[in-house]
């Protein structure tokens, strides 16, 4: 069987080529996913590692700051060999690239004796306290050198000029690092300055429990006490959770990917066997038994499956360097992190290949062992890739179908997201299990036009596509879970964007909110905010100080025509008129009063009463400015509400806009818009990843489409060549390869669209419905990309038949009818 075995392998490589493929790709993307998540999380575990090198014992806040009687306890430690304060004061630094200062944190130097501290890669440490050491990446970011001087300034308007003596190598550190200045002076710019920990090296023969155990029993009960490994370990989850995160995230569209070419691989071999029935037959009428034609069958896939898998684990630790190569070429806060292999991401994904591999090929293998061996003696007949479905699969899929779809609407209904991925997954097993029913049927349904105006080739394709309803709905159904994927993965995107916004509007109305402390705008502003990329509208607002039930409070007068271009929420604008005010939950609970009531406001010898209408994200009292006028007739300009452009980038408006208007000294800049942005990028993201990733599933559903193009032709050999013999032509033969191929991707895309819709929306609804203030949920068509996946897919399926087409057209008749 061995000799058998390996002959096979020779003779049916090139049928076995798409199956290859399948498996290279699922196996290169599990892979790929296990080593980028296992290197991110080896390269922060041991940049943190390296940061607390030498602690052994940490104290951290809790439930209360360290006060400095914790300080003096763990001073007095007998464990303990060294004990250091980690401590830090925010101050605000003027660089020479900005027009205002921006905050900095500066942590005290520390005896590095025993416990790792800063090192510089230019200069060197402070030793003065006129002195200051910047982070490298900080110091390139706004051009500064070593002996450069810096004017720094506290909350209480006192200030220091300091002179940078060195740069601190922060290339492996996590996060945005600190400058350092010695403890001396950091007790100068803020006298309580904050404690963010203790660290403690122990004594020789002194563990690192025993030392914590001490620590713990010294200090305060508000505090909490680590090991120096604890800490580490704890840091490393606060930094790697997103990583975990994006880890499962990577790993689930691992299993799509193998999923969809276990559907190619099964396939495949279906066929495969289906057309070696006179071979399986011969080896009985030889000699071979049941269990050797099942053992050859697995021992094939087998052998196929470890060679496919080997090289796609090779395929993926290339990507995975490529990718970590290239993330160094950018800032993501992260350290460079190195290409990191272990056991698990390396073996694990070549073992599931082979599993997988070898799952696909059961159901084929047990067919083999069903040919009778007097097969082999009879005349052969064209043979059947499959047979239609059976009765009890039908039903089974509409049951999973009704049961799914219940679980769905459920989860939708009481929002939980577990019961609506259980219906999501159920109801789509019930399209698949009644796929060989229901694509057949639709082929038929969107075959009827091509049929009629597309000739003779286009009603064979049609034909030939629901002449196999088995075969076809397995090859439709991998393209269909790609595209379902993505679609869901568009719709539900597009959805929660949708329900954000929304949900933002509501509780930030106002992109940006400009203003002054006791100073007056300059005249020019409003041009100098105006003629900032990505602001669209500008509208001047005055505050002012008044006194209304007893309560100081400011109130803010904008133009109630003029408030609408800037307030996101059109019912909330259109509640801004003279005689009503606007006021956020925090000053109705303060004032005591509520939507509807009356309130008195007194400024000075002016009085004015209105009517109080609830706004959240607002100033705490927003009125009409003709109403403010009655306050205070003269008040001035002391800022502006924006609006920007949606396409912008947020974070460049919002740095633009806070280093605008140079002559004013203090210039606060509030809103919506840094926290719209920064979910937006997270949407774009997932958008790309998800799409990305789902990508490969479609490639590996191609190419199980052109596999089984490809094997049809050598299937319809004879066939072809009658009708070529009967006229049929090179061209038209090649037409009615991509029509048929055409429509079997069309039925994917457009099923997989409506079940991207439908589980698009009740996911959001699943997944949104219990986040959003009032718990709506909105709901989005991405009319453009479902478009486009459809297009994609038609074009991919058409592409998929070239080759198939090409090698058909090649056979010549009487060949074709002279083979076997």
């Amino acid at each position: 069987m061995r000799r058998s075995l390996l002959s096979s392998l020779r003779a049916h490589l090139g049928r076995l080529i798409a199956a290859c493929l399948a498996i290279v790709l699922g196996v290169g993307f599990g892979s790929l996913a296990m080593i980028v998540h296992s290197s991110a999380s080896h390269g922060v575990d041991a940049t943190i590692g390296a940061q607390y090198k030498g602690v052994d014992a940490v104290v951290a806040p809790d439930s209360s700051t360290i006060s400095p009687d914790d300080i003096a306890k763990a001073q007095k430690v007998s464990q303990a060999a060294s004990v250091v304060t980690l401590t830090t004061a925010y101050m605000e630094v003027a660089f020479a690239d900005l027009v205002r200062p921006t905050t900095v944190p500066i942590d005290a130097l520390y005896d590095s004796s025993r416990i790792a501290g800063p090192g510089t890669s230019a200069g060197r440490l402070p030793a003065a306290t006129n002195e200051i050491a910047l982070p490298a990446r900080t110091a390139t970011k706004h051009k500064v050198t070593v002996g450069q001087t810096l004017r720094i300034s506290s909350y209480d308007g006192k200030s220091w000029t300091v002179t940078v003596v060195g740069l601190l190598d922060d290339s492996k550190y996590v996060g945005t690092a600190s400058a350092v200045a010695t403890p001396a002076a950091v007790k100068i710019f803020d006298p309580g300055a904050y404690t963010r920990a203790i660290a403690l090296a122990a004594k020789p023969g002194v563990t690192q429990q025993q030392l914590a155990d001490a620590t713990r029993a010294a200090v305060s009960k508000g505090v909490q006490t680590f090991t120096g490994e604890a800490f580490i370990d704890h840091e490393v989850k606060s930094w790697t959770n997103g990583i975990d995160v994006l880890g499962g995230v990577f790993g689930m569209f691992a299993v799509i990917a193998l999923f969809v070419a276990c559907l190619v691989i099964g396939n495949t071999f279906t066929i495969v066997i289906a057309q070696r029935t006179r071979e399986m037959a011969l080896l009985r009428c030889v000699g071979a038994s049941r269990r050797q034609v099942f053992t050859s069958v697995l021992a094939e896939a087998a052998v196929v499956g470890a060679v496919a898998s080997a090289i796609g684990v090779v395929f993926g630790v290339a990507l995975s360097a490529l990718g970590l190569a290239l993330s160094r070429e950018f800032d993501w806060g992260i350290p460079p992190l190195p290409l990191h292999l272990d056991l698990l991401s390396v073996f694990l994904p070549l073992l599931l290949g082979i599993a997988v591999t070898l799952l696909a090929a059961v159901v084929p293998a047990r067919r083999a062992t069903k040919v009778a061996p007097l097969a082999a003696l009879r005349p052969e007949v064209a043979p059947a890739a499959a047979s239609k479905a059976g009765l009890l699969r039908l039903i089974l899929g509409f049951l999973l179908l009704a049961g799914g779809g219940a679980l769905l609407a459920g989860g939708a209904v009481l929002q939980d997201v577990l019961i609506g991925v259980a219906g999501g997954a159920l109801s789509f097993l019930g399209v698949l299990a009644i796929g060989s029913l229901l694509v057949p049927a639709l082929i038929r349904l969107i075959g009827a036009l091509p049929a009629r105006g597309g000739g003779v080739p286009a009603r064979l394709a049609v034909a030939n596509a629901i002449r196999n309803p088995k075969r076809t709905a397995a090859t439709t159904s991998a393209l269909l879970i790609g595209v379902t994927l993505i679609s869901l993965t568009c719709v539900g995107i597009a959805s929660v964007r949708k329900t954000f916004d929304v949900s933002m509007d509501g509780q930030y109305p106002v992109d940006l909110m400009v203003t002054t402390y006791q100073e007056k705008m300059p005249a020019s502003a409003e041009q100098q905010l105006r003629d900032i990329k990505g602001i669209t509208q500008v509208v001047p607002v005055s505050k002012l100080l008044v006194k209304s039930g007893g309560q100081e409070v400011e109130v803010t007068g904008i133009d109630a025509a003029a408030a609408g271009s800037v307030i996101h929420n059109p019912a909330l604008a259109s509640q801004l008129k003279p005689g009503t005010a606007l006021l956020d939950r925090p000053t109705m609970a303060m004032l005591n009063v509520e939507d509807g009531s009356p309130l008195t406001i007194v400024s000075g010898q002016h009085k004015l009463t209105v009517t109080v209408q609830r706004a959240n994200g607002l100033d705490p009292i927003t009125v009409a400015s003709t109403d403010l006028a009655k306050l205070a007739p003269s008040a001035p300009v002391t800022g502006f509400w924006l609006a920007s452009d949606p396409k912008a980038d947020g974070s460049d408006v919002i740095d633009a806009v806070q280093q605008s208007i140079p002559t004013v000294k203090e210039l606060s800049v509030d809103g919506g818009l840094a926290e719209r942005t920064s979910y937006t990028k997270i949407f774009d993201v997932l958008l790309i990843v998800g799409v990305g990733l789902l990508g490969v599933s479609v490639l590996i559903a191609l190419v199980g489409v052109g596999n089984t193009l490809s094997l049809s032709v050598l299937e319809r050999t004879r066939e072809n060549a009658l009708l070529r013999a009967m006229g049929l032509s090179r061209r038209q033969l090649r037409r009615m390869l991509a029509v048929e191929s055409l429509l079997m991707a069309l039925v994917a895309a457009g099923l997989g669209i409506v079940l991207g819709l439908i589980y698009g929306w009740s996911g959001t609804s699943a997944l949104m419905g219990g986040q959003t203030v009032d718990g709506g949920v909105e709901y989005a068509v991405p009319g453009t990309l479902l478009i486009a996946i459809a297009a994609v897919a038609a074009v991919a399926g058409l592409l998929a038949s070239v080759l198939p087409a090409r090698r058909a057209a090649k056979v010549a008749p009487a060949g074709a009818l002279a083979t076997e």
